[in-house]
């Protein structure tokens, strides 16, 4: 079961610490201030590559091509990258909008996309909790590694479930926990020590990666979530 009854006295989770929860946004705006113009070449070295792979899989399930008056939405999706293979798959008549709070995320999936040749992508710098589009607008919705950064996590939720139109997907990708006996204690080894030891290394600041890391200890498992 999950634990919702700091979020009910006005505080949450940032990384293993407890925080305010007016607070956390600025907290997670400061770490993606931090990595955004590395994020993607960290993703790369932390997964081993693995993580388009996750990705590829991840947008095939959006089933977006040849649709006519495709509507999507990506949220947390600041670098393209998610957004940037829908538009390859999807008809050029459709709206792909990629959504994220962080203005120098945003920055990074611009410039990306005007090196691709890419205008049919809109990009929006605003809340998940507060989505500024109309009800029953999208056809479908994403968010990759981003809802655990979200400070109430029902409410961006909620607001995805109202922009969908009835019968819209929603998909989430989401690091949880690893649940095979001994990977577990390597996979844990391998996070809290290597990784902001990279960070530290690639990005010049290991905290924002340790926040990372403790993060997604922090969220529920992927039954959890789900449910």
């Amino acid at each position: 079961m999950i634990d919702r009854s700091s979020e009910r006295e006005g505080s949450t989770h940032f990384g293993y610490s407890e925080v305010p929860l007016s607070e956390k946004q600025g907290l997670v705006d400061d770490v993606f201030h931090k990595v955004a113009r590395r994020y993607d070449i960290m993703n790369d070295l932390m997964s081993g590559g693995m993580h388009r792979l996750w990705k590829d899989s991840f947008v095939g399930k959006v089933n977006a091509r040849g649709r006519r008056d495709f509507r999507h939405l990506d949220v947390a999706g600041g670098t393209g990258d998610i957004a940037f293979r829908i538009a390859a798959a999807a008809a050029h008549d459709a709206e792909i909008i990629v959504l994220d709070i962080n203005g120098e995320m945003l920055e990074v999936g611009k410039d990306r996309a005007k090196e691709r040749g890419l205008s049919g992508v809109e990009f929006v710098q605003a809340n998940a909790e507060s989505l500024p589009f109309p009800d029953a607008h999208f056809d479908s919705y994403t968010i990759a590694f981003g809802i655990r950064n979200v400070p109430r996590i029902e409410v961006a939720l909620s607001e995805a479930h109202r922009v969908l139109k009835p019968g819209g997907r929603f998909l989430c990708l989401e690091f949880s926990h690893v649940a095979v006996p001994g990977l577990d204690k390597l996979y844990e080894a391998y996070s809290f020590n290597v990784i902001p030891t990279i960070g530290k290394f690639v990005a010049g600041d290991s905290e924002p990666y340790r926040y990372l890391v403790e993060s997604i200890r922090k969220f529920p498992s992927a039954e959890e979530f789900e449910r």
